[in-house]
């Protein structure tokens, strides 16, 4: 029997998974790791602790499945985007990596657009410049930490540094170094316009693959680390946006997901490079060749929900550790006992600003119409709603430029909450499914390493074999109209706070 190895290293933690080469997941391992802040806005991690959860997972589905490594045909990588690494040299990590949803670069945003232009750089990038982007990061160091600047001679996104770690080669591929904002997107290869007038050097990035193509092997001293064998192809893999694209089978025109991670993401498939000349939505190269995606983002989605767990939900933490169950699941069924609207609380997701519809890094989450009426409940159905209206910004938008949704899939973590689904299918007003594997992105640089050792013979093909809708859950009659007064009120309180958001921050 062959497998195919699935590596996803994400915000909270990385994930590693074994699958047979049809779809099917031998196995699993999480290894879960911490986000800094050193100042209100701000977001790093250690790449090293990306590095040891690696090394454990892949050693751990190794042990657990009892196969031989051998039979593993392919690595894929999927990762948290926009994150910046910087290597001395020696290959040493020179700082914590500032991570996609850090939001100190304003003043380098304005930067950029002064040095390239507005126009051109939306021409070029197909973006207007953002502070989760790479590019800006770069310039906030070379503006702030000039020394660690200097001493600087590689530049690798999360995933590309897990790759050189693994392999030896400095690498990346266009999916995720579309999100660096310094890839000419059309073109899929680095930009020199846009490098020369940034005077950022050519020799700091990777090269650049399409996503299937090999990009390297595994080490000997890789392989001694983690159990693999060495000389094990690496595929370029993707951003976690693109992967977990793949993974529900998002390769052709009609098909958008809906994914709740640590971010939320609309994301939907187009053979042509579409651009909002506003920049509410992002522009991206897909994981597959010649073909592109559009994705409206909302920052902080499950994560919301995750700080509400950690701040207000130590009850059902304990029970959840009791009973031996997610406390998600516990919290689910508190959320399901409240009606629709959330008896008139709403909830602006922007804990780390926001990027669509808004591209405000000074945005900051809001409670609304709270009174001594209300209960925990309330506020905790109120989250998971303010996060699904933030996902309808972003697929009003995304229809906007002529896309239609025939087909939506859920993923992610709250992709597992029938609740959440439920409130999507409802303001989207369609059905909402759900596909035969949860596992996303690991599944989807599984298949883009299985298009690249030959497993398969092209990504649309791999998607068709294994990849089938399951559940499917339906708007029901009337909780629109419950929802529609809420949504609206929920797309004025932006407006009316906009000036006093920045107010709120702390400058640097």
């Amino acid at each position: 029997m062959s497998y195919l190895l699935g590596i996803d290293i994400g915000t909270s933690g990385t994930k590693t998974v074994l699958f047979d080469i049809y779809g099917s997941t031998i196995t699993s391992s999480t290894k879960e790791y911490p986000l800094y802040s050193p100042q209100n806005g701000w977001a790093e991690q250690e790449p090293q602790d990306w590095w040891n959860a690696v090394c454990k997972s892949i050693s751990e589905v190794l042990a657990k499945s009892g196969i031989n490594a051998n039979d593993i045909k392919g690595i894929g990588l999927s990762g948290q985007m926009h994150g910046l690494v910087m290597l001395d040299g020696e290959g040493n990590v020179l700082r914590r990596s500032i991570i996609w949803c850090d939001q100190r670069t304003a003043l380098e945003c304005k930067e950029i657009t002064q040095k390239v232009t507005a126009q051109r750089l939306i021409e070029i990038t197909a973006n207007p410049a953002l502070t989760g982007f790479t590019a800006s990061k770069i310039m906030w160091i070379k503006n702030n930490e000039p020394n660690i600047y200097d001493k600087c001679k590689k530049i690798l996104l999360p995933k590309d540094y897990i790759r050189y770690m693994l392999t030896g080669e400095f690498a990346t591929e266009v999916s995720d170094a579309s999100g660096m904002q310094l890839l000419d997107i059309k073109n899929r290869c680095w930009s020199d316009e846009v490098l020369e007038k940034l005077q950022i050097e050519k020799s700091l990035l990777a090269d650049v693959y399409e996503s299937f193509e090999i990009s390297g092997k595994i080490s000997k001293k890789a392989a001694e680390l983690t159990g693999l064998a060495a000389g094990t192809p690496v595929a370029g893999g993707a951003g976690d946006q693109a992967a977990g694209a793949v993974g529900n089978g998002i390769v052709k025109e009609g098909i958008i997901s809906s994914t709740i991670g640590t971010s939320g993401v609309v994301f939907a498939h187009t053979n042509t490079p579409i651009i909002d000349m506003q920049g509410r939505v992002h522009t991206f190269c897909h994981a597959v060749p010649n073909a592109w995606h559009i994705m409206g983002v909302t920052q902080a989605a499950g994560l919301s929900l995750r700080w509400f767990r950690d701040n207000f939900c130590e009850s059902e933490v304990e029970t959840a550790r009791l009973m031996e169950c997610d406390p998600f699941v516990l919290m689910d069924k508190e959320a399901a006992m409240v009606p629709c609207g959330s008896n008139g609380v709403i909830y602006l997701p922007y804990l780390m600003g926001e990027r669509t519809p808004h591209l405000d890094p000074d945005a900051r989450g809001v409670f609304f119409g709270l009174s001594n009426i209300h209960t925990k409940r309330d506020m905790l159905r109120a989250v998971m709603e303010g996060v699904a209206f933030s996902l309808k910004d972003c697929m009003e938008i995304i229809k906007s430029t002529g896309i239609i949704a025939n087909d939506v899939r859920a993923s992610g973590g709250g992709g597992r909450s029938a609740l959440w689904r439920q409130m999507q299918a409802d303001l989207f007003q369609c059905a909402v499914n759900t596909v035969n594997s949860s596992e996303g992105p690991a599944l989807g640089v599984a298949l883009l390493a299985g298009v690249g050792t030959g497993v398969y013979d092209s990504v649309p093909q791999a998607c068709e074999a294994v990849i089938k809708t399951e559940k499917t859950l339906l708007p029901i009659a009337g909780n629109l109209a419950a929802y529609e007064k809420y949504y609206d009120l929920y797309k004025k309180l932006y407006p009316a706070l906009k000036e006093c958001f920045a107010l709120t921050v702390v400058t640097r």
